[in-house]
């Protein structure tokens, strides 16, 4: 199977074309050369996505059977649209990895495939949508959903949609594991948000590879929300963090109505961390009825402390700075008289 990864070189994109290695596929890889490595075994293709002219190159190199997109999370409609034409004759099929920030009721409904997404045009530029008060809906959440009417409107019943919620893992570039994990190492006192009991439903970075790769050589088409069916509950995760780490640390259940009164930012200053109600009800169903599988979350933990003991290095990324309180402000918080749950 011939397959062409947009991306290819850092965290999900690196794991699809391991994936797809593994399974004895024909790769090539397109990016800019920048980042990270590229993957030993596959063919890489240097160039810019944004460029008609790169993209003319690229499509040179085909035909694929699919096009399992990795790299458009930064990138307006318009530019997925510009990919899109560029590649319809040259493949076969496209898997594209969304979120699920492209619904209209994210983070605040729980959400299936059918629920209403944004409106976004396929052509619109970086400065289409907005944020609303509440940090919903969100400027991300229009443009990613423009990147699907691009990908639906070129590729049509040719075109598959994968939404994940959080995807964690070894290579996280984001620093939310990785955060919860140096915190656990550190110990004392850890503030953590209540209810303990809460599940949520982050996503193995090798799972949503696998499945996308299983799409890619499927006959579906349509959209999938890929979170972890089962999930986690926050003490199960913050405890896991603990034992992987061998922390001596003991967490601090603190009510939402503390923590946003400390001006606690929610899903950064604690990473995962969000008081609406939809953000962990993502119905999965139809992921796992056509394949998803997801391992414990516990397993991603304790793999992702292993790469990090490993010398694990992210791919240099701004959004880690914005993850994780200081141990100043946490430490003030715990000294106010928290009533912990």
């Amino acid at each position: 199977m011939r397959t062409l990864v947009l991306g290819g070189t850092w965290f999900l994109g690196r794991e699809v074309v391991r994936g797809a290695l593994r399974r004895g596929w024909d790769v090539t890889t397109f990016n800019r050369g920048r980042s990270a490595p590229d993957m030993p075994g596959a063919t890489p293709v240097h160039g810019d996505r944004t460029s008609p002219d790169d993209l003319r190159r690229l499509a040179r190199s085909g035909p694929w059977d699919a096009v399992i997109d990795t790299s458009s999370s930064d990138l307006p409609p318009r530019d997925v649209l510009l990919s899109t034409q560029a590649l319809r004759d040259q493949a076969a099929r496209w898997v594209h990895i969304s979120t699920v920030s492209v619904y209209e009721g994210w983070p605040h409904d729980p959400l299936t495939e059918d629920s209403p997404r944004l409106e976004c045009p396929p052509d619109a530029d970086e400065t289409y949508g907005y944020t609303g008060a509440d940090g919903s809906p969100t400027e991300y959440g229009f443009q990613k959903a423009g990147g699907e009417r691009a990908v639906s409107d070129v590729f049509n019943s040719r075109a598959v949609f994968l939404r994940p919620g959080v995807i964690l893992g070894p290579g996280e570039y984001v620093g939310r594991l990785p955060w919860w994990l140096s915190r656990a190492q550190r110990g004392g006192r850890i503030l953590a948000p209540a209810p303990a009991e809460r599940r949520i439903q982050p996503v193995d970075v090798r799972d949503v590879a696998d499945f996308a790769l299983d799409q890619a050589a499927a006959s579906t088409t349509g959209a999938y929300n890929v979170a972890h069916p089962e999930g986690i509950t926050f003490e199960g995760f913050v405890r896991a963090c603990l034992e992987v780490t061998g922390g001596a640390g003991r967490p601090v259940w603190t009510p939402a109505s503390h923590l946003i009164e400390h001006n606690v930012r929610q899903w950064t200053e604690l990473p995962l961390w969000r008081t609406h109600e939809g953000v962990w009800a993502v119905d999965s169903a139809r992921a796992v009825a056509a394949g998803l599988r997801c391992r414990p979350v516990r397993d991603t933990i304790s793999d992702t402390w292993a790469w990090l003991r490993a010398d694990g290095r992210p791919v240099a990324h701004p959004r880690w700075a914005k993850h994780g309180i200081s141990p100043e402000k946490e430490e003030k918080i715990l000294a106010s008289g928290a009533d912990p749950e």
